[in-house]
């Protein structure tokens, strides 16, 4: 019956795609739907002036110069140079400007406008009265919407309508959210100026798309929450219920897993037995020194307390796909580590001001580099889906279904799927993909159990041909035990001709190596595909889990390592010199019979 079910489903997946295929014109130079999905790049989160905290780093680029830069052009940075992307232009993209004082910063500098000379904070605040109406909001929303319209060209790039719900917790815990519509014409923005509470904005969503408008939402740096993003009991304090999980699935169906503020997989504290967890570590609430509580935090955690919850009480409000964007406040994400240009304007637009290299003269107390936490900022991240082609409704789609994957910058290509009825030698057909759909569920999907009957997990990855080679392949499973979550971090594939050894089952060291003097990286060593078809030796047909894949690449130089060598001086000590940049795949559930 399940594998009915799987199939059904499948059917109802790519039926569209196939009958798009042959009764509709496509656009011109367009390829044709693919039903079994192509691989589509893009950023889900990017602000421009219309942003306060950007416009007060000097940004003045506008949604339009989002857009061009996205297609390969280069824009202007405020520190008075142009940059673009060092790779192919992105597939998608959506400008994601804070909704709370939107184009507020502007009217501050418009003699013309009751707000001129008025300073607003992210935090919600001027010196004006709380009760004043949003300066030129509706005016930078049309704005908004207007751009994305201008650029989305279907078949060759798709724009989607958007904005952030810039929301804190007590203490500053990050609640922020990037919303993002589908296409149809959306209402100006729900934001924190009417409630702080995501369950708030939920209802919000939900009465929208009860009248035709449909749209999510996408949590972003959780790393930054102070364990409140992924709290066990609501904003409000309440104990979490079924509805709460309901609400928060229908609505959240994804969480941003890393971009320029850290990667929010995992943290050593809360993965100790994890070697690859203590990687692009930011441990602080959003705009400030404080520290961030690393419980309440992490995706992975998240994952471990909703599987708990699943088993002892019956529902799991942590159901998220994965993704990566870059956050870039500079209306273009540089997800390169040799083309890092920072975050904020000119805040962070120069390799002192960074922290990557000395100031020109130390400070009073002899600190050689500049006080702030930007040198922990990372050159990262994309968003990955897996769609039949590049329009709103097919992205969208893979957004909504959860076929998505998070990558660190690099244009790695992840695929998982499991199945009861995998072959042996799946992976060395020529149809491995149509076989992998025809038997299974692809990432993001419910394998429902069948009775007697164990799953096998097909995982594919193939290496960006201007990044490093693959080192390896790894799934990571997620489980309930009663009450007590368990996670555990098995190698399936290795490069050069390695194979898993150990308990844990880990990769040899492949021996890739990285010149600190110019960044150049051992070229004999890494692979430009893995790929494996695993069983758990461990699977309890009678227990909820859920599995996902991380692929590591060979080691290359951090951003901060460019940053010093263009510069003349060693990199800085106390900063990793090197990285492995990493793509994960969203999860796969396994469902019990009952």
């Amino acid at each position: 019956m399940g594998h009915s079910r799987i199939c059904s489903g499948l059917l109802a997946a790519i039926l569209p795609a196939l009958l798009a295929a042959s009764t509709s014109v496509a656009q011109d130079d367009a390829p044709p739907p693919s039903p079994l999905r192509n691989a589509y790049f893009g950023d889900l989160h990017v602000h421009t002036r219309y942003s306060f905290d950007a416009y007060q780093f000097a940004v003045r680029t506008e949604p339009d110069d989002a857009y061009r830069y996205a297609r390969g052009e280069s824009i202007d940075h405020p520190g008075g140079f142009r940059f673009q992307l060092q790779g192919p232009p992105l597939d998608f993209l959506a400008v994601t400007d804070h909704g709370q004082f939107l184009d507020a910063m502007p009217a501050t500098d418009d003699p013309d406008s009751p707000f001129f000379g008025r300073i607003f904070t992210g935090a919600g605040r001027s010196d004006a009265d709380d009760d004043e109406p949003n300066p030129g909001g509706p005016n930078a929303w049309q704005a908004i919407i207007d751009a994305a319209e201008a650029h989305y060209e279907p078949g060759a790039f798709t724009t989607f309508i958007g904005y952030e719900f810039t929301a804190f917790s007590e203490g500053r815990g990050n609640l922020h959210r990037n919303v993002i519509f589908r296409g149809e014409a959306p209402p100006a923005p729900f934001t924190v100026d009417t409630s702080q509470d995501p369950e708030d904005l939920w209802q919000w969503l939900d009465d929208l798309r009860a009248g035709g408008i449909e749209a999510l939402a996408i949590p972003h740096n959780s790393n930054g929450s102070n364990g409140h993003m992924f709290k066990l009991e609501t904003v409000s304090g309440k104990p979490l219920d079924a509805a709460y999980a309901e609400q928060r699935n229908r609505n959240e169906p994804l969480v941003e897993i890393t971009q320029i503020k850290g990667t929010s997989d995992t943290h050593p504290l809360l993965s100790p037995n994890d070697e690859w967890a203590d990687f692009e570590i930011y441990a602080y609430r959003i705009g400030t020194t404080l520290p961030s509580e690393a419980p309440g935090s992490y995706v992975r955690e998240s994952y471990r307390n909703g599987q708990m919850l699943q088993a002892t009480r019956g529902f799991n409000p942590f159901r998220f796909g994965l993704i990566g964007s870059t956050d870039s406040h500079n209306a273009g994400g540089t997800p390169e580590e040799s083309n890092f240009h920072g975050k904020i304007g000119t805040g962070d637009g120069t390799p002192q001001r960074r922290g990557a290299v000395p100031l020109d003269r130390p400070l009073p107390d002899g600190e050689k580099y500049t006080k702030n936490n930007n040198r922990y900022f990372s050159a990262s991240g994309l968003a990955g889906v897996w769609a039949e082609e590049n329009t709103r409704e097919s992205i969208y789609g893979a957004l909504r279904r959860k076929e998505t994957f998070a990558t660190t910058g690099p244009r790695i290509r992840i695929r998982f799927f499991a199945g009861y009825d995998y072959s042996l030698d799946l992976v060395a057909e020529p149809e491995m993909i149509a076989g992998a759909y025809a038997g299974g569920v692809p990432m993001g999907g419910d394998l429902l159990a069948e009775a007697g009957r164990s799953p096998r997990f097909l995982m594919w990855a193939a290496r960006d041909k201007d990044s490093a080679p693959l080192q390896r392949l790894q799934v990571i499973k997620v489980w309930a035990e009663g009450a007590e979550a368990r996670e555990q971090i098995v190698d399936v594939a290795c490069a050069d001709g390695g194979a898993p050894s150990g308990t844990p089952l880990r990769c040899p060291d492949n021996s890739a190596t990285v010149d600190l003097s110019d960044c150049s990286a051992s070229e004999d060593s890494g692979a430009a595909e893995l790929t494996a078809l695993w069983s758990d030796p461990d699977f309890d047909a009678a227990q909820h889990a859920l599995y996902y894949v991380r692929v590591l690449e060979n080691p290359t130089c951090r951003w901060s390592t460019w940053d010093a060598i263009r510069a003349g001086v060693e990199p800085r000590p106390d900063l990793p010199a090197t990285i492995q940049e990493r793509a994960w795949s969203s999860p796969i559930w396994y469902v019990p019979g009952d």
